[in-house]
């Protein structure tokens, strides 16, 4: 799905160099997606990454992003998507972060901290299931006067003397 507008971005430039370790891995993402002509909100949307994790991942702040497998994960998945040499960046990764991100998936993995900005505005509280619930009791209940106000029901089901009233 993503590889037609890939291939019309990347035919358009020319071809990239290889990522220059000396200046770290973060430096080299974003100077391949800045070369692409990609903006890290378009990046965002594509790889369904926050903003923020792209940014922590380009600006290498390593304590802001997941550690282990699922950070070479991230790595791979972002090399992927700007069509850079994957493996260069994994060794990148490895030089810089070391034996950090070849931990296994099995470690617990820290969190980052989420800010007001995360948490939703408004909170869904449970007492909406109880109004519809209310609400569905109400209309079936004015239904059934309805029908046996109507004559639709049969004498024989009206098995209370005061349903027969409401005849």
């Amino acid at each position: 799905m993503n590889k037609p507008l890939l291939r019309a971005v990347s035919s358009n430039s020319e071809p990239l160099a290889e990522p220059d370790e000396a200046k770290g891995l973060g430096a080299s993402l974003r100077q391949i997606r800045n070369a692409r002509g990609i903006s890290l909100s378009d990046a965002s949307g594509r790889l369904k990454y926050s903003v923020r994790q792209l940014d922590a991942l380009e600006n290498e702040r390593w304590d802001e992003l997941p550690q282990g497998m699922l950070l070479r994960g991230f790595v791979k998945n972002y090399a992927r998507f700007l069509e850079a040499d994957m493996q260069a960046l994994l060794t990148m990764l490895e030089n810089q972060v070391g034996s950090q991100a070849a931990a296994p998936a099995s470690m617990p993995v820290q969190r980052t901290r989420l800010s007001e900005t995360d948490l939703p505005l408004h909170s869904e509280s449970s007492s909406r299931s109880w109004g519809w619930l209310l609400v569905i009791v109400a209309v079936v209940v004015v239904a059934g006067v309805y029908a046996i106000n109507r004559g639709w029901v049969p004498e024989s089901w009206l098995i209370f003397d005061w349903l027969k009233a409401l005849r």
